[in-house]
């Protein structure tokens, strides 16, 4: 049975019905055998198997190779305004449901994870950051956004929307590259907390939508371990580990990024919660700052290790890899006997099972023994569907060398 809307329909192949029946929210281009009545870019199409079993409803893409985003497998369900609303107003309550206290900075939408494609949204406070990559959720941002504006609103706030969509995704779907306020102009600084630090956050100019959010309560880990510890925080970016590690009481604290700019900011966050004397930034690639080190015999007992994505695809993964694996060994070298290397990896190509054997090989690499204090993944405003791991990306590891 379905509803009284018709919509246009495809057939796939054999291979993604099944990869469809196991979770997946993507159609592929080639995996399409035929289509049925006029399909308009962004539209809704119904998916069915070569049998004629209805598989699930999504928004055709004409010229990216993910050609349909799956939105559900209701067959009776309306793609109408309700419907939309609905899975903004569910994202947003679960966020202020898991948050609690951190619910002012936070993910609000994480795509495919709340049913919502391709569309990234970041608060900071009353200023929300949205990114789309999907045409057929950049057709329907206007709901979307009135909708995020509308619960803000009930709750006394007066919210602004910046749009980050700079994405190179973007020109897949066919869509332009820009950003600038979608709302009238809010302010392109934001004073954000988040676990009792204070950072500046840059809407206009930061990198990705401003702040890494997903690291909160992993940072929050390290926090605890510091104590009494000297700390070198690598990729320190707007200096978040390394405030953290201040925070929980650090001996001596070092942050290490090879970008200037980002720096400035790092030292700006230590200023704004008075921790500027106990914390030290050094301008530096992190694989000569760590050689450097060995080199003079200089050793750590904590060091954190979150470098950008080492790969955007699949092709790449396997010089990501041994990227990875001479970071890591570097970092094993430079560690006291009994220290703690922090090591993260925000590729989703670069799987867990591939990120564990690259410690193994790296730690071979250094001539040490290591184990596993913790494993973690991104905070729970960055959800993932357990069917599906097209959004399954952070890995952070915890390890002790013994």
């Amino acid at each position: 049975m379905h509803n009284n809307t018709v919509f246009p329909s495809i057939v796939v192949t054999k291979k993604q019905e099944k990869s469809l029946r196991s979770g997946s929210l993507w159609v592929y281009e080639d995996e399409i055998l035929s289509q049925e009545g006029t399909i308009g870019n962004g539209a809704v199409v119904d998916v069915f198997s070569e049998k004629g079993t209805y598989l699930g409803s999504g928004l055709w893409s004409e010229t990216s190779r993910i050609r349909v985003r799956i939105l559900g497998r209701n067959a009776n369900e309306v793609y109408d305004d309700a419907f939309w609303i609905r899975r903004v107003r569910y994202a947003a309550a679960y966020r202020k449901q898991v948050m609690g206290d951190d619910f002012s900075a936070c993910r609000l939408i994480h795509g495919e994870a709340d049913g919502l494609p391709g569309v990234t949204v970041d608060r900071y406070e009353n200023v929300l950051v949205s990114e789309i990559q999907s045409y057929g959720m950049e057709q329907r941002k206007d709901i979307l956004y009135r909708t995020l504006l509308d619960l803000f609103a009930e709750d006394g706030i007066k919210a602004f929307i910046y749009e980050r969509n700079e994405g190179a995704l973007r020109l897949k779907e066919g869509l332009v590259q820009e950003q600038g306020w979608y709302t009238e102009a809010g302010p392109d600084k934001v004073v954000i907390e988040e676990c009792g630090i204070r950072y500046e956050v840059d809407i206009v100019n930061g990198q990705k939508t401003g702040f890494f959010l997903d690291q909160k309560y992993n940072r929050v880990s390290v926090r605890t371990l510091c104590s009494g510890l000297k700390v070198l925080d690598c990729c320190t970016h707007t200096g978040a580990f390394a405030l953290n590690a201040v925070m929980g009481g650090a001996a001596e604290v070092t942050g290490v990024d090879i970008s200037e700019t980002a720096l400035e900011e790092a030292r700006r966050n230590a200023l704004l919660n008075g921790m500027q004397d106990r914390v030290n930034f050094v301008q530096a690639d992190m694989f000569d700052f760590l050689e450097e080190a060995l080199a003079r015999h200089e050793r750590y007992d904590l060091i954190i290790l979150d470098p950008p994505a080492f790969t955007k695809n699949k092709r790449s993964v396997q010089n990501a890899r041994s990227g990875y694996r001479r970071l890591n060994a570097l970092a094993m070298r430079v560690l006291k006997r009994g220290g703690y290397l922090v090591t993260n990896s925000c590729s989703h190509y670069m799987t867990r099972e591939l990120f564990l054997g690259m410690l193994m090989d790296a730690a071979r690499d250094a001539g040490v023994e290591v184990r596993i204090v913790k494993e973690a993944h991104a905070a729970p405003d960055h959800p993932v569907r357990l069917v599906s791991d097209e959004g399954e990306y952070l890995k952070n590891f915890i390890l002790q060398i013994v």
